[in-house]
């Protein structure tokens, strides 16, 4: 099971904190967002932002990035401040 969180504005937009997919192999982090698009389609926009930030088990990751069938995955807008 990939356990799937959205942290700070991006859980707001989307009105989810967590969801959950068994995917039945391995996946990219780009591969995974596109399943989670095919499910929640209105998600589109704000997932496939190019500024998203992503960890995978807790270590920052890319659109390359593996993601195994029992992980967790992190998303997060860019932090600001200063």
């Amino acid at each position: 099971m990939v356990n799937i969180l959205f942290f700070g504005r991006l859980k707001e937009q989307l009105q989810c904190g967590q969801v959950q997919l068994q995917p039945e192999h391995a996946l990219s982090v780009e591969e995974l967002k596109l399943q989670l698009v095919g499910l929640y389609p209105a998600w589109q926009q704000l997932l496939m932002d190019d500024q998203l930030l992503v960890a995978v088990d807790q270590t920052m990751a890319t659109a390359t990035s593996q993601v195994g069938t029992t992980a967790e995955v992190a998303f997060f807008p860019p932090v600001t401040g200063g």
